[in-house]
């Protein structure tokens, strides 16, 4: 589906206070309800929200994420900013790993000018925007290219991956729950992650504030595996314990 400047906004809205009545939904954008009404409705027809009476909630699904251009459009400011941190934390001349996701593409286009990188990936929007840079080595993993997004999964994905030992693995991910663990939807996906935690000497994790508290079927890692987490606004108070606890330096993109 294509989403209009409103409706993306009306779904931020929703995603960020969990419920919201067609009343606050109207208020709230300074639209008429009709709007809102016709905007909730090929939202839900999408399976993007849930209507009950008189209001809207977010989808609790634990088992599929948003599709990928949708990804890519919500939350893309908060993304360009943990990017360009990201960008900047990163060394010229070294070695990295990107995993699959709108965020580590974000990361990549803000990686066009640095010299001497070398870039493995899985993640072939990552490829292709780094391809442009003349001055990265970009190395591509093998096995099963998933349509949705481009992303490289499978077993032949992960043997690739066990190849090479890099100095930064930086990674996105679909939620964070209360209790620290890191998850995701697919479980082909999580096994290359996985594979890219265990290969890199630093773990960056990258994730923008509506993945706290987002929950998604399957467990990647725990926050004692990451040693930095990139954001763009503080997390939730009871995260900043779990983070202490688990060595985690938390950097709140300027």
């Amino acid at each position: 589906m294509n989403t209009n400047p409103r409706q993306l906004q009306l779904l931020e809205e929703v995603r960020h206070r969990k419920s919201l009545s067609v009343e606050q939904l109207a208020e709230t954008l300074g639209v008429t309800l009709q709007t809102v009404r016709r905007d909730v409705q090929m939202l839900a027809e999408h399976g993007l929200l849930l209507r009950f009476h008189g209001g809207v909630r977010v989808p609790s699904t634990t088992v599929e994420n948003l599709a990928h251009t949708l990804r890519a459009s919500l939350h893309a400011d908060a993304k360009t900013r943990i990017a360009r941190q990201i960008a900047k934390s990163i060394p010229e001349g070294c070695s990295l790993i990107l995993n699959i996701g709108t965020t580590t593409e974000a990361i990549a286009r803000e990686l066009v000018q640095h010299r001497g990188l070398r870039v493995i990936t899985n993640n072939l929007n990552v490829a292709a925007i780094l391809a442009d840079n003349p001055d990265c080595e970009v190395i591509v993993a093998g096995g099963v290219v998933r349509a949705r997004d481009r992303g490289i999964v499978g077993e032949t994905a992960v043997d690739f991956i066990r190849q090479f030992r890099v100095d930064i693995g930086v990674i996105g991910i679909s939620g964070i729950e209360e209790d620290g663990t890191l998850r995701d939807f697919d479980l082909r996906e999580v096994k290359v992650a996985q594979s890219i935690i265990a290969q890199s000497r630093e773990v960056w994790l990258a994730a923008d504030s509506s993945k706290f508290d987002r929950h998604a079927m399957i467990e990647l890692a725990r926050l004692d595996q990451i040693d930095i987490l990139f954001t763009e606004s503080a997390p939730p108070p009871r995260y900043a314990s779990l983070m202490a606890e688990a060595g985690v330096r938390c950097v709140v993109a300027d």
